[in-house]
């Protein structure tokens, strides 16, 4: 359904929308809860800075394409950036060939106040920079939603997450990335990540924690007990796809990871790393991980029996619970070397799967996967 037109008189009368970027800027900042902005087809130049925009509990303001078939397209500059807001919906909105970050949602710099109520849906943000630009860059940000979104073609995270909670990012394809598809650091607790795809997401597909300087963390280290400091904590992975990539899943000074009913085909070198890359005093060892219930196609060209232990980790307090393991080119050598024993793991049966370049799985009608429940309909399954 294309959105409704709710015009700000003075500028946009009955019927007409937003048609350049000034007269997006002026109906947000007039725009008063349950309000919904739509923005006309065509191309505009990128460099949409709203701040201070803010909804009301069931009454989000809404920022939309006029026509979904048709969205608005922007173009080159500073792609979007939103700060300091709350109950904000974007959605049905193109971005491409940005000189830095796609998409900005933050806290404006305030650490103690995040944005928040925020949901992004069927956003597609395409060809960042190499280096360090994110194709979705959220810092200071609770209370998320990131739906049916596609990021391709990025530098460093197609999602970056700094000090961000209470989130979900579903329905999702990232595809070609460059350094890391997720990323959830400094801070980051409660997010959950299901039904996406990860085609050739780069170094690592999902990074559940990493390394981040310590004045950004949010909120404050000095909020934050020494002794129970974490790059993020209580994070889930569940029901996605991984193509290639180096690696697909990566726990990164993280404390409590839940990765379970993914698919991971052919990795580079692992299916998992453990790591501790934050090693300033107060700070946990990576710990509590538990993957449980994937199923890991790999050649054995792997390196490592497919897990990456590195040191100043705690991986004995990693469980590892039914898994499916198949080696597609020696089925002799399908069981990995985990740092913990396995319960109930599955090692060198065919599940008969293929996945394309674009994150879309193949199954044979006697695949022995469908005795286990996968998913086979998850939107991250195309």
């Amino acid at each position: 359904m294309s959105c409704l037109v709710i015009g700000l008189l003075s500028l946009v009368t009955a019927g007409q929308v937003a048609t350049n970027l000034a007269e997006i800027r002026q109906l947000a900042r007039a725009a008063k809860p349950g309000t919904t902005i739509a923005i006309a087809p065509g191309e505009y130049n990128g460099g949409l800075w709203l701040e201070d925009i803010h909804g009301a509990k069931g009454k989000p303001i809404t920022i939309c394409a006029k026509d979904p078939k048709n969205p608005p397209r922007l173009i080159g500059g500073s792609g979007v950036h939103l700060s300091k807001v709350s109950h904000l919906v974007l959605k049905d909105i193109e971005i491409a060939r940005v000189s830095a970050n796609g998409l900005n949602v933050d806290d404006g710099g305030n650490l103690t106040t995040p944005a928040h109520h925020v949901r992004l849906e069927n956003i597609t943000v395409t060809d960042t920079p190499k280096g360090n630009n994110d194709g979705i860059k959220l810092s200071g940000l609770n209370d998320f939603q990131v739906v049916n979104c596609t990021v391709e073609r990025w530098g460093g995270s197609a999602v970056d997450m700094v000090g961000c909670h209470d989130g979900l990012i579903e329905g999702c394809l990232f595809r070609s990335g460059g350094d890391t598809g997720v990323q959830m650091k400094g801070g980051t607790g409660r997010i959950a990540i299901r039904k996406s795809a990860f085609a050739y997401a780069g170094q690592r597909g999902v990074n559940l924690g990493g390394s981040t300087g310590l004045q950004f963390f949010r909120p404050p280290l000095s909020a934050i007990p020494s002794g129970s400091r974490a790059e993020a904590s209580d994070l889930l992975v569940e029901g996605c796809t991984f193509a290639g990539g180096v690696a697909a899943v990566a726990f990164v000074g993280v404390d409590r990871a839940l990765v379970r009913k993914n698919l991971i085909y052919n990795p580079e070198r692992w299916a998992i790393r453990i790591l501790q890359e934050t090693r300033e005093p107060g700070f946990v060892k990576c710990r509590n991980g538990v993957f449980a219930e994937n199923v890991v196609v790999f050649e054995n060209s792997w390196a490592s029996g497919g897990v990456n232990v590195g040191d100043q980790t705690d991986p004995g307090t990693f469980q590892f619970d039914r898994n499916y393991w198949f080696c597609s080119d020696d089925v002799k050598k399908s069981k990995p070397f985990l740092p913990t024993a396995e319960k109930g793991g599955v090692y060198g049966v065919d599940p008969m799967v293929t996945i394309d370049g674009e994150g879309r799985l193949n199954f044979a009608p006697d695949s022995p996967l469908r005795k286990l429940g996968f998913d086979f309909g998850s939107p991250g399954h195309r």
